[in-house]
């Protein structure tokens, strides 16, 4: 079997944070943060704070050519990830293994109109980190990948399945890979969509989830929207999956925000394209009802637009 002895990240985040911090101290300056300009100066300079120790990582140009890499994972903003799948090319062979964990059901998909569709892992992340400037936190003991191939078999394995688990066991990093990836995911974008979109434009943290009948009342019908597309597109999540995932955001710190709602607090854009966005084009698509989504998707235009001054009445 083959193993990982190169790995390139596109994305040095608060999730690309969660692999690149054990990763780095498994392969040194084997493991390249693809980055340019003046993210890439900062990242020289600064390096990242993770977890409250800072870390320098041995860092690449999109246009720096080289063997190409075991691994590369790709993980900026939605808004960045074509860019981003265009300046990882030069750490790209015909074996390189490539994984795409954001928060949306497309990326995989997408990722297949620039390399081949048998090099791409499904994966997603089950973390909840908080990022200020270039400060990251996670808790490690609870944050795990989950990824493999469309189908997975416990007695066997693909050899890319199998090479990329090997590397993060050997590197400490929490995995597991699911028999059914497709599902998978979508339960994940059942609770960004819901969790994310809803704290936002509450602007409420995790513990609103296990002290508020009404905000979770909100979280759930708009689960309730994504599930009922999944289950049209024959993707059988639990009716009652949203319901039942409160017992474990009750495990989260209290404290803890949501990613959407740290980009309204810090004056980013969001990713409600990714979210409602792609929630109501579905459910158009399959004939579903969307209202929860529709709403949501304006407030947090709305609130994009208080940040970028263009809501008059508001000093900035």
């Amino acid at each position: 079997m083959r193993k990982a002895e190169t790995v390139a990240i596109i994305g040095l985040g608060a999730i690309g944070s969660f692999f690149a911090d054990p990763l780095s101290k498994r392969l040194g300056d084997r493991l390249r943060i693809v980055a340019d300009g003046s993210r890439a100066e900062r990242l020289k300079r600064d390096g990242m704070i993770i977890n409250g120790t800072r870390q320098q990582f041995y860092v690449v140009s999109p246009q720096e050519k080289g063997d190409p890499a075991d691994l590369v994972i790709v993980i900026p903003k939605m808004t960045g990830f074509r860019q981003a799948l265009e300046d990882v090319r030069g750490q790209i062979g015909p074996k390189t293994v490539i994984m795409t964990p954001l928060n949306g059901v497309e990326s995989e998909k997408i990722a297949a109109e620039y390399y081949p569709e048998e090099n791409i892992l499904y994966s997603l992340m089950r973390v909840s980190s908080v990022k200020t400037g270039n400060e990251v936190s996670f808790d490690p003991k609870t944050a795990f990948v989950e990824f493999g191939e469309a189908v997975n078999s416990e007695q066997q394995q693909s050899e890319n399945v199998y090479m990329v688990k090997e590397l993060f066991q050997s590197a400490g990093i929490r995995c597991v890979v699911r028999p059914d990836m497709i599902r998978a995911i979508w339960e994940k974008f059942v609770c960004n969509v819901s969790e994310n979109q809803v704290a936002a434009v509450l602007n409420i943290p995790f513990g609103a989830w296990g002290s508020s009948d009404a905000a979770n009342r909100l979280r759930e019908e708009t689960a309730a929207e994504v599930i009922r597309i999944a289950r049209k597109k024959g993707i059988e999540i639990d009716e009652a999956y949203a319901k039942n995932h409160r017992s474990y955001l009750m495990r989260i710190p209290v404290g803890n925000k949501a990613s959407t709602l740290q980009d309204i607090l810090s004056g980013r854009k969001t990713e409600k394209e990714m979210f409602a966005g792609t929630v109501i084009r579905m459910g158009k698509e399959e004939g579903i009802p969307t209202p929860y989504n529709e709403f949501l998707y304006d407030a947090l235009t709305v609130l994009e637009e208080k940040n970028e001054g263009k809501i008059a009445g508001i000093e900035a």
